[in-house]
């Protein structure tokens, strides 16, 4: 007698633990829930399966859940066991952009004398030549910065075109950098001394460079004088751009 008193305590048991809901990291499991997993450290990993993998599942039931190595998505099967029809969440990005996107500005400024002790934004926003993603690339034409408003990687593309006066400086070399929040990264670029002899009043800086910036930092171009005093301007219109493009 005692031995069926325990045999049906013990069943009892197991049928209980059996229909009870299940908690990870809680206590108190929502009531609506079989399994509810808490965490602010961690996150659910799916079985990751390739197709082949996939497809060689036995019978695999109306609403089995997969991620797909193959094509990074995750798949449900949405029809029966003997014909299942395997179909990927869509999903939404967080992202306001893709990789490709661009913006380019080129001047208009010719008379902002660009050689100077203290280095200043170089006058490149006058004119949109485009604009990709007018969210992701916010231009202030006033201050010639550009904020990009997304964390990524930037391939910048500089070519700026620059002119002394024949009563100008000899030897001028204003020097061009990439600044992010007006502060330098990568490397510093100039053509050397523009001598003002022989007509040598003209030259070209350019440069390509590749950053990581961070979502709110707005790209500027710094140029300030490491030759002679004296008034440098940008050539013509037209002459200077800036070409920034996301490309990760």
């Amino acid at each position: 007698m005692i031995k069926n008193i325990t045999l049906v305590m013990l069943i009892s048991c197991s049928l209980t633990a059996i229909n009870a809901q299940v908690g990870i990291g809680t206590t108190e499991p929502d009531p609506s829930s079989e399994l509810h997993i808490e965490s602010n450290d961690s996150g659910l990993l799916i079985p990751r399966l390739t197709t082949t993998q996939r497809d060689a599942i036995l019978s695999p039931a109306n609403g089995l859940l997969i991620f797909n190595t193959d094509t990074d998505e995750i798949q449900i099967n949405t029809n029966t066991t003997i014909t299942p029809i395997w179909e990927a969440f869509t999903l939404t990005t967080t992202t306001t952009s893709t990789p490709g996107q661009s913006v380019k500005y080129s001047n208009t400024d010719i008379s902002t004398n660009i050689n100077n002790n203290t280095a200043i934004n170089l006058p490149v926003c006058g004119v949109e030549e485009w604009n990709d993603n007018t969210t992701l690339y916010n231009v202030d034409v006033t201050s010639n910065s550009i904020t990009i408003n997304e964390t990524g990687r930037y391939r910048v593309i500089v070519n700026a075109s620059i002119i002394v006066a024949n009563n100008g400086p000899q030897r001028a070399n204003p020097e061009i950098y990439i600044a992010l929040d007006d502060v330098q990264v990568g490397t510093v670029s100039s053509h050397g001394y523009m001598r003002r002899a022989g007509g040598h009043n003209e030259a070209s800086v350019n440069f390509t460079e590749v950053i990581e910036i961070t979502t709110g930092q707005a790209l500027s171009l710094k140029v300030l004088r490491v030759g002679n005093v004296g008034v440098v301007n940008l050539r013509a219109a037209s002459t200077t751009n800036l070409y920034i493009e996301k490309i990760l």
